[in-house]
């Protein structure tokens, strides 16, 4: 039998990238999976792959950042099913004009909102279900620029990805005697239409090297699948060839030729 039979997972910004991978990982595991984005097509996508695989999936569109919409699909996921075992917050965005010499205002409020304040309403909504069966597991995508800030990523990804950090260790300090477990995951590079969003564009050879959104599907599956009694708490997940690694290998090289061309 399928480790996840039974169980119900919600798995947010489900149309594309790691979203996309988790949720048909967690399907194949026996979950029936909930998928949630802003757009309707790409969700239907990942709902048919997985139905074409035998797998279960509903589809509920919607805009995270908005609380009430939230609201409305945890209510229907414990009207529907009485239950959400699994919630995987990987909804999340950013956008071009990331320093501070440009970053606007509106610009972030849409990274907060979109990174960190969704993440914070889709834990509120279905802690009350899991503390009812005293079991559940919640599994955020954070980033490595959630642990190392970083002006590749920008400021506001940065500072949010930091509070997806800090939200997930607070809901362990606190619903662990109620049997729920919280994992941030923190990927590096990975190979997923955020990207597009980079001001500098990331060329094919070198998406090829990053993590793929399947290696962090995988890896949330794990996650989901583990005996009740175990928690990861954090995980970091990079690719091998880690270009920030290479860079800095690459300047220490160059330091150390320049100063032997001073000698």
């Amino acid at each position: 039998m399928a480790s996840l039979a039974g169980k119900v997972a919600w798995v947010t910004g489900a149309g594309s990238g790691i979203g996309q991978a988790a949720a048909i990982a967690l399907a194949k595991e026996g979950a029936t999976v909930v998928l949630t984005g802003r757009r309707k097509e790409p969700l239907e996508e990942t709902a048919a792959a997985i139905k074409k695989a035998g797998g279960k999936a509903v589809v509920k569109a919607a805009d995270l950042m908005k609380a009430a919409a939230v609201g409305r699909i945890a209510k229907d996921i414990d009207k529907k099913f009485g239950r959400c075992d699994i919630l995987v917050n990987n909804a999340g965005l950013n956008i071009p004009d990331r320093k501070w010499s440009e970053l606007t205002s509106a610009g972030a409020e849409m990274v907060i909102d979109g990174n960190l304040s969704s993440a914070f309403y889709c834990s509120s909504a279905v802690l009350p279900m899991m503390r009812k069966r005293k079991d559940g597991v919640l599994i955020h995508t954070s980033s490595m620029a959630g642990r190392n800030p970083s002006t590749l990523s920008g400021a506001a990804y940065s500072a949010a990805k930091h509070g997806v950090v800090a939200m997930s260790h607070t809901i362990n300090m606190e619903e662990c005697v109620n049997g729920i477990r919280s994992c941030v995951v923190c990927p590096g590079e990975v190979a997923t239409p955020i990207l597009d969003k980079r001001p500098i564009p990331i060329t094919k050879e070198e998406r090829a090297r990053m993590a793929q959104s399947e290696d962090v599907g995988d890896l949330i599956r794990y996650v989901a699948c583990l005996p009740p009694h175990i928690v990861i708490n954090e995980v970091m997940i990079n690719p091998t060839w880690n270009r920030g690694y290479v860079g800095a290998l690459q300047r220490a090289a160059d330091e150390k030729k320049a100063k032997a061309g001073k000698k």
